[in-house]
């Protein structure tokens, strides 16, 4: 019954959220206001950027393959693209099922056991969050004045330091524990902890693990290229400082995993990078939903079509190999 209970609210709580950041997003700017900054977007920044989203997801796909054929598994490509686009379109309508499913189908059409290929995605999540880790390190360096200054202006410089010193040593504490405790959360946290970094270090023994690394590094130039020539399709948008950019491009990346697929939760993170930096809330809202809206339709065509079209691209793969 709790098991249900835990997994019922794994499923809705997520959806509420959504619900709730919609409503409070039209609430800040009408619907017909919003309408007019899609009216007015050039279109041609918003394809563009769609293009490098897309591109992202087929070299996703293709990165996939280096992964399995170390295990004997040399996956067709159309299999391994479909799956991913599956992945992204049902991840909006259960949070994380799309890596369930995106597993399945390599289960069902490339006989790859369900453990192994999940195996393979945890190890890409693993990939993907440390160059996430590498984009937020690095936009703390190039904007370390910006940042040093915001938070000297809003906050008390001495407790900031004493807030510094604190959390360290709470988080030493807290490390210290974990390491000395046997209960099943210390052993759960070490386990995952042990994980990623066995995750990482898997990547360097991977026989294509050049082709692995090169295809993550542009898998996520292609996120930061499609997020920035996006914003030049409204012209409140063209000029933002790279700051700014990065930022939000930052804050919008974590609230994918807020509610599904960002529903909601993008063009409110967008809201709240900007006006760090003085833009107006209107704009920064619009390019939010023009935004997240151009990726979210490529996604359900492109992930749509994928479902539909696997099972009739195996049937024909099948009559072929017959």
């Amino acid at each position: 019954m709790k098991l249900n209970i835990k997994s019922i609210l794994k499923i809705a709580l997520p959806l509420i959220l959504g619900v709730f950041l919609v409503w409070y997003s039209l609430s800040q700017i009408s619907i017909e206001e919003l309408i007019k900054y899609f009216k007015k977007a050039d279109y041609t920044y918003v394809i563009l950027g769609m293009v490098l989203g897309l591109l992202s997801h087929f070299s996703r796909a293709y990165r996939w393959r280096f992964q399995l054929e170390p295990m004997g598994y040399n996956i067709r490509f159309g299999n391994s693209i479909m799956a991913v686009f599956a992945t992204y379109l049902i991840n909006y309508t259960i949070p994380r099922a799309g890596e369930v499913a995106r597993a399945s189908i390599l289960t069902n059409y490339e006989n790859v056991p369900f453990e192994k290929g999940i195996g393979t995605i945890v190890a890409e999540r693993v990939a993907d969050m440390v160059i996430m880790l590498s984009i937020i390190a690095i936009t703390l360096m190039l904007e370390f004045d910006f940042i040093y200054g915001f938070l000297i202006e809003k906050f008390n410089p001495l407790k900031l330091i004493i807030a510094a010193v604190g959390g360290l040593v709470f988080l030493a504490l807290i490390v210290w524990l974990i390491n000395k405790s046997k209960s099943k959360f210390a052993l759960k946290v070490k386990g995952f902890l042990s994980g990623l970094i066995e995750g990482v270090l898997s990547i360097f023994k991977m026989k294509k693990k050049w082709a692995f690394i090169g295809h993550t590094l542009f898998i996520w130039l292609m996120y930061l290229l499609m997020f920035y020539v996006t914003s030049f399709a409204l012209p409140e948008t063209r000029n933002l400082p790279i700051a700014a950019l990065l930022i939000a491009f930052i804050a919008a990346s974590f609230s994918i995993a807020a509610t599904n697929g960002g529903i909601g939760s993008y063009p409110e993170a967008v809201v709240l990078a900007f006006t760090l930096f003085s833009i107006p809330e209107d704009p920064s809202r619009a390019f939010g939903w023009v935004m997240w809206a151009s990726q979210t339709l490529a996604i359900i065509v492109f992930g749509g079509f994928s479902l539909i079209y696997l099972p009739i691209f195996n049937r024909k793969s099948q009559k072929t190999a017959i």
